[in-house]
């Protein structure tokens, strides 16, 4: 292996040896328990590329940059770097290599500094052997100040926003003097001007000749970053492309087998009364005088930027973090709801933004995932849990939902973004919700499992639940509403109707 230094002079020196391929996988196979997650693939990065990696949910993306960043190693089939057969056996042989892999779930200290953060292990000491925090701070400057991002090194981590963070972990990973960058899904929770930022960045990466994998789910990024593409589904290597040679609709189609020719399937459906109204809510701080009604069989979205206070109203509504002041009513009897618990009881659901932190409870199976919200409903009686009921009944609500999974006692953790997302769906669909209030449903998940999702949601509306979605995506909010509510830091600034909903007007609003 070559240690990081070394790397950086060789390539300081312009003799790095020639090679087809700065990264490439052939014939790579991994197997879980029940699971084939990689059969035969093959991957090959070139020098000075944007390569992004595409696939639904569980194809099998995430298992080979796993393999490629040493978190796992293949079954069968190996590893090239520069030509040269590699074996990493731990993150820590992938970055001496030189390939570093920044996750969709950022893996910082939140209460140590940011310089402390990116130089952890290769602290600079000094002639005593203390840490020279002077020099840290002077070199966590100069690698700033080269990526052109604008932060303090001595801020605290727990301090910054989620795009901050996001630009600490890049500036982590280039410290290393890496050859090969992975990023998973980086952009999920960035605002457009902070990926535009975050495009710059890579596009001078790029010119240093370093190669970039890039795992996305959003289209216009691969056209707008990346210079190629492969596709991987079920495991399997579909093919590579140039950006340049191919439509959405071409990569849709190798992506997922088909032509998915409804992604906002919305249907005109009857409109009842008023399920939910919410008069003057305030958070102090947070929102005010937020003021809206949802009807039976409606999809009101909630529009506007990251910061807009979207989340805190819907956490508000289901008792998160009770409001300072406004009222809540429910078919038109005001309530109070002070819990989450008191939330389900008046048959409200909430599904959260972040499946990861506050959704899945990831030590814990497929099963006690889903039940966990029905515990103390219908399935239980004389203060025993009907196990058996309660069993056949999950297993019912994975099939109707395609969960991909040999059985509810996987982990959910080994689940794919779409198919744990698809288990917190079931588990909010078994308390029979009325109100049921969605927060980015589609975040980090792929075209197939959005379909399959904005599907469920379409049902639920036929069905006369009222629905509120928020949505950070554009054509999720204008495809699926019937109403679009915008916020704008903390104030709702308007509700329009989906006739006269455009990207443009909301845009206005959300940035008043």
């Amino acid at each position: 292996m070559v240690s990081p230094t070394t790397m950086a002079a060789v390539r300081a020196s312009g003799a790095i040896p020639n090679a087809e391929y700065l990264l490439s996988a052939e014939g790579v196979r991994k197997e879980f328990p029940g699971v084939v997650a990689l059969d035969d693939v093959q991957f090959r990065l070139k020098r000075g590329t944007v390569h992004a990696l595409m696939g639904e949910n569980g194809a099998g993306k995430s298992t080979l940059m796993k393999i490629l960043a040493g978190i796992y190693t293949p079954d069968q089939g190996e590893v090239l770097l520069k030509g040269q057969k590699i074996r990493l056996q731990s993150p820590l042989d992938a970055l001496e290599n030189g390939i570093a892999m920044i996750h969709q779930e950022l893996n910082l200290m939140p209460f140590m500094t940011v310089a402390e953060n990116i130089w952890i292990r290769r602290e600079p000491k000094t002639r005593f052997g203390f840490v020279d925090h002077g020099e840290m701070r002077r070199k966590t400057a100069e690698l700033f100040k080269r990526l052109n991002i604008v932060l303090d090194p001595e801020t605290q981590v727990r301090d910054l926003s989620v795009a901050n963070r996001q630009m600490v972990e890049i500036a982590k990973a280039v410290s290393y003097e890496s050859d090969v960058l992975i990023m998973d899904e980086p952009t999920s929770a960035l605002t457009e001007r902070e990926v535009e930022h975050l495009f710059t960045i890579i596009r001078d990466l790029r010119s240093q000749g370093i190669g970039i994998v890039y795992i996305t789910h959003k289209m216009n990024e691969l056209f707008e970053i990346a210079d190629e593409f492969s596709v991987f589904r079920d495991g399997k290597y579909i093919g590579t492309h140039a950006s340049s040679d191919v439509t959405r609709d071409d990569i849709i189609r190798m992506m997922v087998g088909r032509e998915i020719t409804q992604m906002f399937p919305k249907e005109e459906v009857p409109i009842g009364d008023v399920v939910l109204s919410v008069k003057n809510l305030t958070l102090k701080g947070v929102f005010h005088d937020v003021s809206f009604d949802v009807r039976a069989g409606e999809i009101l979205g909630l529009a506007g930027l990251v910061g807009s206070g979207r989340s805190n109203v819907a956490e508000t509504i289901f008792g998160v973090t009770p409001a300072t002041s406004g009222t809540i009513a429910i078919n038109g009897k005001q309530v109070s709801i002070d819990s989450p618990n008191t939330a389900i009881k008046h048959r409200m659901a909430f599904l959260t933004e972040d499946r990861k932190d506050t959704g899945c409870l990831l030590i814990l199976d497929i099963l006690e995932n889903m039940q966990i919200a029905v515990l103390q409903d219908k399935f239980v009686k004389n203060g025993f849990v009907a196990e058996g009921e309660l069993t056949r009944v999950c297993e019912e609500m994975s099939k109707k939902l395609r969960v991909k999974t040999p059985n509810l006692s996987e982990r959910i953790e080994n689940l794919s973004g779409g198919n744990q997302q698809k288990v917190l769906i079931g588990r909010w669909l078994l308390t029979n919700p009325r109100i049921l209030i969605l927060d980015e449903p589609t975040r980090g998940i792929d075209v197939g499992a959005k379909a399959e999702i904005h599907r469920f949601v379409t049902e639920l509306a036929r069905d006369g639940v009222a629905v509120i979605m928020i949505s950070s995506e554009m054509p999720e909010v204008l495809g699926m509403s019937d109403r679009v509510m915008v916020m704008h830091e903390g104030r709702v600034t308007g509700i329009l109707d989906r006739a006269e909903a455009t990207q443009v007007k909301v845009m206005e609003l959300a940035a008043q």
